[in-house]
């Protein structure tokens, strides 16, 4: 995931990683908060979701409001897509 997010930013170096790895695990921890449960292999939606909450809050992005409604919206639509959730009653 790590070098999928870093051809993301469009970063080469490894100067970076610690930050993005926090950035991903962030992104996982704030879809398990909202009820997605992440699949063993990530798949492209979920894959897509993280990758757009690291450009969100990697340094000072000038697109930071849209990037913030874009990954509102995928995980709006993972929360109430079947298969990503395990809500209280589901089996």
């Amino acid at each position: 995931m790590l070098d999928k997010v870093k051809l993301a930013l469009r970063i080469t170096t490894d100067a970076f990683n610690s930050e993005i790895s926090d950035l991903i695990s962030a992104a996982q921890l704030d879809l398990g908060v909202a009820g997605v449960v992440l699949p063993d292999v990530l798949d492209t939606l979920v894959g897509q979701a993280i990758v757009t909450y690291v450009k969100m809050n990697f340094g000072d992005p000038d697109n930071y409001e849209r990037l913030k409604q874009s990954y509102d919206e995928q995980k709006a639509q993972l929360v109430t897509a079947t298969g990503y959730t395990r809500w209280t009653g589901q089996m």
